[in-house]
């Protein structure tokens, strides 16, 4: 379980961010802008810091093979007509 804590005493516009990991912590200084961006950035209130920036930098993970080859087949797919539309699925589904 990871638990964030931000020290707002400011030290030369630094602001310290600790992630406390059972015994192990970490601490990085952002600026007070970095810091308002992150805020921003927060889907809900209690959302961690953590989650944000890995909210962030998901989107450059590299996608493994395994996950390349079912987006190839489902595009395949798609190009081939093996789908569903919205107005098939209600009806199957009688709504």
């Amino acid at each position: 379980m990871v638990f964030l804590v931000i020290f707002m005493a400011e030290q030369e516009n630094l602001y310290t961010i600790v992630p406390y990991i059972d015994t192990m912590a970490t601490t990085i200084q952002v600026s007070k802008e970095l810091l308002e961006e992150l805020k921003a950035r927060k889907m809900y209130d209690k959302e961690s810091y953590e989650e944000v920036i890995w909210d962030l930098i998901e989107d450059t993970i590299e996608l493994n093979d395994e996950t390349k080859k079912r987006i190839e087949k489902s595009i395949a797919e798609i190009k081939a007509g093996k789908f569903y539309t919205h107005e098939q699925v209600k009806k199957k589904l009688g709504l």
